[in-house]
């Protein structure tokens, strides 16, 4: 990923426990084997591209629960979206969710967030890597994309947008601190399933394990019980499939998901809502509740 000097933008000093680029993913390939991937929290990436006037899909850096550090190689227009967290260029506090000017040499810092998981560092222009297969978001599950972030690693931006931003800043809704509420619609394969599991899914809770990543994410509470105990051929999935394993508790898919799976899908979190779940962290309690009614 390094460039000549004139397109370059970031170094980065600190990646924090993960940090990768990610735009609204390679869509359309599951037919190939290939995952949309792309940001796990889609809407607080447009937000930010929104806020710089980049294209929506330009991309930006994913950073994982804070600990990113990154020196701006020239002056830099960037906006921090999505987790809460603290942030400062050369030591001096910054905003989130609005226009924060980065000139050069300076060093851009993320702490850890209060809530929620992740956050977003876009620059005007966006994150230039080489697109793979139409994107340039970094796939963990199948390791398309380009590589994880480490300390030492250049990035390229791209031209600023000719069009002004009409805000710069833009006020967010607090993200839940203890439970999320997901809606969910009836799976593919709720028949599977006993009417008490289905019943027991919306009236109880679900604690996030630490066995969360970009893939998906494991979560525990009652097992929901089976009604039929043969094979399930492996069939297609998609982001925010509720698979339920033989251990009979659920597994939410995020956005590096794989593209098929042979355990039974009882219940898909609406789109708009799998922002919503990528922002969970471990020890958070999670409730579903149905869209519509009619669903037994």
């Amino acid at each position: 990923m390094n460039r000549d000097r004139a397109s370059v933008g970031l170094e980065v000093l600190e990646p924090g426990p993960l940090a990768t680029v990610q735009d609204l993913g390679r869509h359309g390939l599951a037919g190939i084997g290939v995952g949309s991937s792309g940001a796990a929290d889609r809407g607080s990436l447009r937000l930010a591209n929104r806020l710089l006037g980049n294209d929506e899909n330009a991309a930006a850096v994913e950073v994982t629960f804070g600990g990113f550090a990154a020196r701006a190689l020239r002056d830099l227009t960037v906006a921090i979206t999505g987790a809460p967290c603290p942030v400062t260029v050369d030591e001096r506090g910054a905003a989130t969710n609005a226009l924060v000017r980065v000139p050069a040499g300076a060093v851009l810092r993320l702490g850890v967030p209060d809530r929620g998981l992740r956050a977003y560092v876009a620059v005007r222009g966006g994150i230039a890597v080489d697109p793979v297969l139409g994107s340039r978001s970094t796939d963990v599950l199948s390791g398309l994309g380009p590589e994880q972030l480490c300390a030492g690693v250049e990035l390229p931006v791209g031209p600023a947008p000719r069009q002004l931003p009409v805000t710069d800043f833009a006020p967010v809704a607090p993200l839940p601190a203890d439970e999320l509420v997901l809606t969910v619609v009836p799976g593919p394969r709720q028949d599977w399933f006993t009417c008490e599991a289905f019943a027991a899914l919306l009236r109880e809770s679900y604690a996030v394990t630490s066995e969360t990543n970009r893939v998906g994410i494991r979560l525990d509470g009652p097992e929901l019980a089976r009604s039929r105990d043969d094979e399930l051929p492996s069939e297609g999935m998609v982001m925010g499939s509720l698979q339920v394993p033989p251990s009979g508790r659920p597994t939410l898919f995020l956005a590096d998901h794989p593209v098929t799976g042979g355990y039974p899908v009882i219940a898909v979190v609406v789109a708009c809502d799998v922002d919503k779940a990528a922002q969970a962290r471990p020890g958070m309690r999670v409730r579903f509740t149905v869209k519509g009614r009619g669903h037994r």
